[in-house]
C-alpha cells in the first residue's frame, strides 16, 4: 500500500501543479516564442476574475488582455477599470468596446479572440466554458470548483482528457498545489517522514461570506445571478465553493480519492431568505479504500471558532499545514518546521507556472484532479443533504442536473421561491439525489 500511495502522490503532484514535458501541437505552439504576444481573455469579471487577470498580466511581459465577457455590463466595466488602474501607462490592456461581451453567450466571442483564457464565472457555467475553450485550442486557467453536479464533473473529465491529447495547459485554482509550505510537506510525505496517513481532519470554519440583497426591479434570475453563492445551480454550496480547498488537500496528501462518505449538516444561523438554499454547516467523514477516515468540517456561522487548515496523523508522526506548517513524531520531536516569511504568493505562482509552461512548450494538466476534488466535495454535499452513506462510484454516475445546458435572460431560474419568498432547503432523511 505504501508504494501505491507514494506512486499516486508523485503522479498527482505532476497532474496538479507539475509539468508534463511533451511536444505541443502546432496550434498550441502558435504563441510560445518569448517575443510574441499572448492574447488573454477573461470570462467572469467579478473579484476573482479581476485578480486572476492582474496575476496573468504580471506573470509574463508578453501577455495582453484583449477580450472580456460577463453576464453583467457593470461588473465587466468595473473590472476593466480596476485592471487599467493597476497597469496604468503600460501596454498590457487592449479591450475596445467591440471586445467586451455581455450576456450568457459572450464567452464564446471572448474565447475566440484569445490564446489563453481565464474562466472565473460562478462554477455552474464552468463545464460549458471549459469545453468550448479546449475545442478552440486555448490554454486555460479556471477557478475551482469546476462543476456543481456529477454531470458537470463527467463533462470536465472528458474535456480534460482532450486537453491533454492536444497538449494544452490547464491550471485549476486549487492554489495550495502551488504553495511552498504544502509542496515541502508533500515532498516529505513521499519520503515517508511520518509514515502512512491513517487519519486526518480538514477545516473551513468561518463566519460566512457576502450577501447581496434583492434590488427593486430585479428578475428572479438576475437576483440569483447577483447572489450566486446561495444557489446550488450556480455555486454548489460552500462545502463545494470554499471547502474544496481543504478536501482537495486531503485527497492529495492521502494519495487517493475517497470511496464513500457520510455526514450531517443544516442551517441554523444563516437561514434567511437571502441565504437561498444552502446549508450553513457541514460535517463529513470521507472513507478511503484502505479504511482511512478523514473528517471534514465547514461552517458559515458568525461568532464561532475560525479555522482554515488541515491536520493529518501518520503511522510515525503527524503534521499541520499552512504558513507555520510542521511535522512531528509522537514523542514531540520536530521533523520539519516551515518558515514561510519569504514564500511567494501561490495565486501568483499559478500564473507564473502557466505562462512559463506555454512559453517553454511544456504542459500543466490540473483538469482531472480539479474534477475529482470537485466530485469529492459534491459527494460530501450529497451525504449531508440526504443523511445517507453514498459511494463515490454511485455519486459519479448520478444524473442530477443543477445547471441548465442553455441559459438566456428569458430562462426561468432553475430554483424558485415559494409564495412567501422562501427556497426549498434540503432535508436529511427526506431529500433524495439520483
Amino acid at each position: 500500500m505504501k508504494n501505491t500511495r507514494r506512486t499516486f502522490v508523485k503522479n498527482t503532484a505532476i497532474a496538479a501543479g507539475g509539468i508534463i514535458s511533451s511536444p505541443m501541437t502546432l496550434d498550441a505552439l502558435s504563441y510560445v516564442n518569448g517575443t510574441d504576444t499572448l492574447r488573454l481573455a477573461v470570462v467572469g469579471c467579478g473579484g476573482r476574475g479581476t485578480g486572476a487577470v492582474i496575476q496573468a498580466l504580471t506573470a509574463d511581459a508578453g501577455v495582453e488582455l484583449t477580450a472580456m465577457a460577463d453576464a453583467f455590463s457593470d461588473r465587466l466595466e468595473d473590472s476593466l477599470l480596476n485592471i487599467q488602474k493597476r497597469f496604468e501607462g503600460k501596454r498590457k490592456i487592449n479591450v475596445p468596446k467591440a471586445n467586451r461581451f455581455v450576456g450568457f453567450d459572450g464567452y464564446q466571442k471572448a474565447i475566440d479572440l484569445a490564446d489563453v483564457v481565464i474562466l472565473t464565472t460562478p462554477p455552474g457555467f464552468r463545464p460549458m466554458h471549459f469545453k468550448y475553450a479546449i475545442e478552440q485550442n486555448k490554454h486555460v486557467f479556471m477557478e475551482k470548483p469546476v462543476a456543481v453536479d456529477a454531470r458537470g464533473v463527467r463533462s470536465v473529465l472528458e474535456t480534460a482528457k482532450k486537453a491533454k491529447q492536444k497538449k494544452l495547459n490547464v491550471v485549476v485554482g486549487l492554489q495550495r498545489h502551488y504553495e511552498t509550505s504544502y509542496l515541502e510537506l508533500i515532498k516529505r510525505l513521499q519520503d515517508d517522514a511520518i509514515g502512512q496517513i491513517v487519519s486526518g481532519q480538514v477545516y473551513w470554519n468561518s463566519g460566512g461570506v457576502w450577501v447581496r440583497p434583492r434590488q427593486e426591479g430585479q428578475t428572479e434570475l438576475e437576483y440569483q445571478m447577483r447572489n450566486w453563492y446561495y444557489f446550488n445551480w450556480l455555486c454548489g454550496d460552500h462545502i463545494l465553493e470554499q471547502h474544496i480547498h481543504n478536501i482537495d488537500v486531503a485527497n492529495w496528501f492521502k494519495g487517493s480519492y475517497p470511496i464513500a462518505a457520510q455526514g450531517m449538516g443544516g442551517r441554523q444561523i444563516r437561514n434567511g431568505k437571502d441565504h437561498g438554499e444552502i446549508f450553513d454547516h457541514h460535517f463529513v467523514e470521507f472513507t478511503y479504500a484502505d479504511g482511512t477516515v478523514i473528517s471534514s468540517q465547514c461552517r458559515h456561522q458568525p461568532g464561532t471558532m475560525y479555522r482554515v487548515e488541515e491536520v493529518f496523523q501518520g503511522t510515525k508522526g503527524h503534521l499541520l499545514t499552512g504558513s507555520n506548517a510542521f511535522m512531528k513524531d509522537y514523542n514531540g520531536n520536530t521533523i520539519y518546521q516551515h518558515n514561510g516569511i519569504d514564500d511567494p504568493n501561490p495565486y501568483q505562482v499559478e500564473h507564473d507556472k502557466l505562462f512559463a509552461a506555454i512559453r517553454n512548450g511544456e504542459v500543466i494538466a490540473d483538469g482531472e484532479n480539479g474534477a475529482m476534488s470537485t466530485m469529492t466535495a459534491i459527494l460530501g454535499r450529497n451525504a449531508t443533504y440526504t443523511g445517507k452513506v453514498i459511494k463515490m462510484e454511485d455519486a459519479l454516475q448520478m444524473e442530477q442536473q443543477l445547471a441548465p445546458d442553455i441559459m438566456t435572460w428569458d430562462t426561468p431560474a432553475p430554483t424558485l421561491p415559494d409564495e412567501n419568498g422562501n427556497y426549498k432547503i434540503p432535508m436529511p432523511g427526506v431529500t433524495t439525489i439520483e
